[in-house]
């Protein structure tokens, strides 16, 4: 469903050369082979070849042999072609396909359609394959023989396996809280140029920690047909911070870890996972257990869930991923949680992810809208409000998202199920979710993750498509890696999100007298179980006594951190930088931000050019680009061009200027243009609004270089006489990942 299935053995064939594998990314060229069958085609029939939603494929064009993606389409009997390469307009989830109508003439039984995809004979480089790997990669050919549109798939369409590339990127990970004496791992891995874990590692490795670990080897062998190495069994036995680093044997660093902090007497320890993407069963690529097995075993994740579109699980993938998740739970190395992806328009309450805390539940789907099998319709609950009617009585949490439809939690929210919104994933940054709650008066947690469709749950690279972002994290703070804690620290909102990387982050909330801190929301819960406590960690909710409270900030992170933001709700109330204005160097940062609008097409291109005059450009860098065909184009010592997008999240460049305060920089963008004096640069950014949603330019000096990973922070908070005090800090680290923790929610 939902394609006609009326005789497919007699719509033709279609055979393509060559066959694979082939290197995710690389530039290939292919030829396929389309064979009328009995029927043939009729004139102005057509068929479709056609790839899954989320690839990036191509793009394919017709019109220069020169330039990359030319493709050439003929008919073996001279038969006129119409062709054009869609997106969107064929049924989900072959989103992606070459048109190829037949405008004059039609086709007989054996007659053929070439295709050649990357054609190189005018000096196109050919068409690029996936950037992210597929273990069955299909050209689907569809056929509307009887030109009614009404297309047929062929019984068995041409495949190929894509495949990692050599390994460009080194990672080493850590958890990033400990007990003292507890054991951890060291997790390693090196990806290729587009982000996918190399098996074509052939490497000697020195490992060298920030202080000595009990158990770690001077050196490991990386060997080809591998895809990581853990290293288990680890010990420290006093508290302090580590980070380890990876040499080559000729002493060069290629990575070095995110840092793990040990410390006594721990109440709880941190647990990383993203618990939102989807497999090929649905909308994303691979099977289920090929993502399963991609979290856990190639990103390193503690925690883990499949969130399918629910109008495309059908009772039988239900089962399966039940099955899955059951067999793949074990406590103490990995949790699977069952769960779906309640997939309304946002009309009638927009994308909910529903996460069951044990099997053999029942799916309430949105709709059954590509299911063939109305068996179980009566389930449905076609609104926000009837999904959470539904799920009155279920053990299981709700969060709201942004993905290709958003949550409108303003239509409808309840506060028993739904305990967090999450404000990053592949698709960018929405912050405007966790605001729309704010304005509501609800009590929500903060969660990042992917909602990733390639296949990379846990290190969800963007790739060269619409998406804009990396994937985001997840960290639980949990006395054990089990489902039980798990779900107790998503009731509890005790949990923080980052745009994918994993930093230590601890908030801390002391009112002057002991506080109330309830277990369940009093707002929602009926006499729900309190304790009167001296401290408050992210996620509580507490009644307190006094003016204000004293908020302590610790983060550790992954790269150097450049400030820590502290909200109150919608309220900024302060920033700290961790350097001073007598620090700043030759660097200047611009940055940009933003979406058009909250919908599917929020991208915004900010593609651009940047002129100094009255000083010179000596070095520029670009930060978060996750698209190697973007990035800086051109650059000479008085300007540069640029391409690059934001959807919601924010990326930018840095200058190293050959003087800190001469001249004068000119930047032109679609969004906004701008003329400033350098001089009149410091450490505040300088900020250029440029409409859409919370877009806009930035700019400010910086440090040449800023070193500092660890940050403590501390500052007393004034408390809102009527309603909620709501504490949360965001993190910036300089390298342009961000991390949000959850709010501490305070009322006198």
């Amino acid at each position: 469903m939902p394609y006609s299935n009326y005789r497919p053995e007699l719509m033709g064939s279609a055979q393509l050369t060559p066959v694979g594998p082939v290197e995710a990314g690389s530039w290939q060229s292919f030829e396929l082979v389309y064979t009328a069958g009995q029927f043939g085609i009729d004139d102005t029939g057509s068929i479709k070849v056609a790839m899954r939603f989320a690839t990036d494929f191509g793009p394919v064009q017709f019109d220069d042999p020169s330039a990359p993606g030319y493709t050439t389409v003929r008919a073996s009997n001279g038969a006129e072609l119409e062709c054009r390469w869609e997106f969107k307009r064929n049924i989900r989830p072959w989103s992606r396909a070459l048109y190829i109508g037949i405008k004059k003439h039609f086709l007989a039984e054996g007659d053929t359609i070439t295709i050649r995809f990357g054609e190189r004979s005018g000096g196109s480089q050919g068409v690029r394959v996936q950037t992210y790997c597929e273990s069955i990669f299909e050209f689907r050919v569809f056929v509307d023989a009887f030109a009614t549109y009404d297309y047929v798939a062929l019984a068995e369409s041409p495949t190929i396996a894509i495949v990692p590339g050599p390994p460009v990127t080194w990672r080493a990970v850590l958890p990033t809280l400990r007990a003292t004496g507890a054991p951890f791992r060291l997790s390693i891995k090196a990806e290729d140029a587009w982000g996918n874990p190399s098996n074509q590692v052939d490497q000697e490795l020195l490992l060298v920690p920030s202080r000595p670990v009990d158990g770690l080897p001077e050196r490991v062998s990386f060997k080809p047909g591998e895809f990581a190495l853990v290293l288990d069994d680890l010990k420290l036995n006093e508290p302090g911070d580590l980070t380890i680093s990876l040499l080559g044997e000729d002493g060069k660093e290629f990575c070095r870890s995110n840092p793990l902090c040990i410390q006594d007497n721990l109440p709880f320890q941190h647990f990383w996972g993203d618990l939102h993407g989807q497999s090929n069963e649905t909308l994303g690529t691979n099977t289920a257990e090929e993502y399963f097995h991609f979290g856990r075993d190639r990103a390193f994740l503690d925690v883990c869930s499949h969130q399918g579109n629910d109008f495309q699980i059908t009772g039988d993938f239900w089962r399966q991923l039940n099955e899955l998740t059951a067999g793949l739970d074990e406590p103490g190395r990995f949790v699977a949680i069952p769960g779906y992806e309640w997939s309304a328009n946002t009309a009638i309450g927009g994308d909910r992810n529903v996460f069951y805390r044990h099997e053999g539940r029942p799916i309430y789907r949105s709709s059954h809208a590509q299911i063939s099998d109305l068996a179980d319709e009566a389930n449905d609950g076609h609104t926000a409000h009837e999904l959470f009617e539904s799920l009155r009585g279920e053990d299981c949490v709700c969060w709201a998202h942004c993905g290709g439809r958003y949550a409108d939690i303003t239509y409808a929210h309840n506060g028993r199920l739904e305990t967090a919104v999450e404000v990053h994933s592949a698709w960018g940054t929405f912050e405007w979710l966790l605001h729309d709650a704010f304005r509501a008066n609800y009590r929500v947690g903060v969660v990042c993750n992917s909602d990733g469709h390639k296949g990379r749950v846990g290190a969800s690279f963007p790739g060269a498509s619409f998406f804009g972002a990396y994937g985001g994290l997840t960290c639980y703070l949990a006395d054990e890696l089990t489902r039980d804690a798990i779900f107790a620290c998503m009731r509890q909102r005790r949990h923080f999100g980052t745009t994918g990387q994993r930093m230590f982050l601890d908030v801390r909330a002391r009112p002057a007298d002991p506080a109330q801190r309830f277990l369940r929301d009093p707002a929602v819960f009926d006499a729900p179980q309190s304790e009167r406590v001296r401290e408050l960690l992210m996620g509580d909710i507490a009644q307190v006594i006094g003016d204000a409270v004293t908020l302590e900030i610790e983060a550790v992170g992954s790269a150097p951190i450049e400030k820590i933001e502290v909200f109150d709700g919608l309220q900024l109330i302060s920033t700290h930088r961790p350097y001073t204005e007598e620090a700043l160097g030759n660097r200047v940062r611009l940055t940009f931000s933003g979406a058009e609008y909250r919908g599917r097409a929020r991208t915004t291109t900010w593609d651009g050019t940047l002129e100094v005059e009255g000083n010179s450009i000596e070095h520029a860098e670009m930060f978060n680009n996750w698209n190697l065909d973007r990035g800086i184009q051109n650059r000479s010592a008085s300007a540069l061009s640029w391409k690059a997008v934001s959807t919601g999240n924010y990326g930018g460049i840095d200058l190293w200027l050959a003087s800190p305060g001469d001249g004068e920089i000119r930047i032109s963008t679609g969004p906004t243009d701008v003329s400033i004096a350098i001089c009149e640069l410091g450490r505040e950014e300088t900020m250029v609004p440029a409409g859409g949603l919370a877009r806009a330019l930035t700019l400010q000096r910086l440090p040449d270089r800023l070193e500092q990973t660890r940050v403590k922070h501390t500052l007393q908070c004034p408390l809102n006489n009527d309603g909620d005090t709501r504490l949360y800090v965001r993190v910036q680290q300089v390298d342009g990942h961000r991390a949000w923790s959850s709010p501490i929610y305070l009322f006198k």
